[in-house]
């Protein structure tokens, strides 16, 4: 749906983008990430159309006006309530759409509350909310989001990560975040920028593969009586770390057998289990291993 060519945005001297060049499937949740001035904006304001590229080339799958774009920090004149903010966005952008579509988007927005205020006091936050409830009224092909969930609190990241997982398969859906874990939660792509390099580009599984179910955080009630020794002695298990009391992490070697056997060695040792819990891949550690 969205490709780029040997992308280069000069600023003088400086180079926000070098030779970036991303692919972002249709239909697909492509997470952009990367350190304050890697190039996450500018390249998405290259996308929107709002900068050009100083060399290289944007090829988008869909006319413009099926494109929709929501900045870091939307502002909306004062004096005008949330409901109209969203129907003058319905009006601009797809007057085909139903105006009971404009009270249905606040309301998956989260400001259910706030439909008829006027939005000269919204705080940050319900502000990120109305953008983004302006943003999908259209019923775009496209979405460009520039840190859509950053002004939330934990109950506004929830709903804005709820509405763009709604979107995958519907629109194809490009956001850049500093939150790590609502990327690997509702990504299924993801672009990882540095000084406006790409360091990497693929679905979310490539970058974590070797990584998942290879670590077991057991919680178990003391005492422990040789369980860690038995733990140790097995052959799939590479190591064996007591975080605390009762607290283990377990690495395995080979987590196949780690699966079959786990259980068996924790009921033949009579340990007293509250939890095995599998410690999945994380992106942020692999984005640190990239980017430092």
């Amino acid at each position: 749906m969205i490709t780029t060519n040997s992308l280069i945005k000069a600023y003088g001297p400086k180079l926000a983008l070098d030779d970036v060049s991303v692919s972002v499937p249709d239909g697909s949740v492509y997470g952009l990430v990367g350190p304050n001035g890697a190039g996450k904006t500018t390249l998405l304001g290259i996308l929107a159309g709002l900068r050009r590229p100083t060399s290289g080339s944007v090829e988008i799958g869909v006319p413009r006006e099926r494109m929709a774009v929501l900045p870091d920090t939307p502002q909306f004149e004062p004096w005008l309530t949330a409901r109209e903010v969203v129907d003058l966005s319905r009006n601009l952008s797809a007057p085909e759409v139903p105006p009971a579509r404009v009270e249905e988007v606040l309301i998956e927005a989260g400001l259910e509350e706030s439909i008829d205020v006027r939005v000269g006091g919204f705080s940050r936050g319900m502000l990120q909310r109305l953008g983004l409830a302006a943003t999908v009224i259209g019923d775009p092909q496209v979405l460009l989001l520039d840190e859509p969930s950053a002004a939330l609190d934990p109950a506004g990241r929830r709903e804005v990560l709820d509405v763009v997982t709604r979107l995958r398969g519907r629109a194809t859906v490009m956001f850049s975040s500093h939150i790590l874990s609502d990327v690997q939660e509702v990504c299924d792509t993801v672009g990882i920028l540095r000084d406006g390099h790409l360091l990497f580009e693929g679905p979310l599984n490539d970058l974590l593969v070797g990584r998942a179910g290879t670590i077991f955080r057991i919680r178990l009630r003391e005492p422990l009586d040789g369980l860690v020794a038995s733990l140790q002695r097995a052959s799939w298990a590479g190591s064996v770390e007591q975080l605390a009391p009762g607290d283990l992490r377990v690495t395995a070697i080979d987590p196949g057998q780690a699966e079959r056997s786990l259980i068996r060695v924790l009921a033949d040792a009579g340990a007293a289990v509250i939890s095995v819990t599998p410690e999945g891949a994380d992106l942020e550690d692999v984005f640190l291993e990239l980017t430092s």
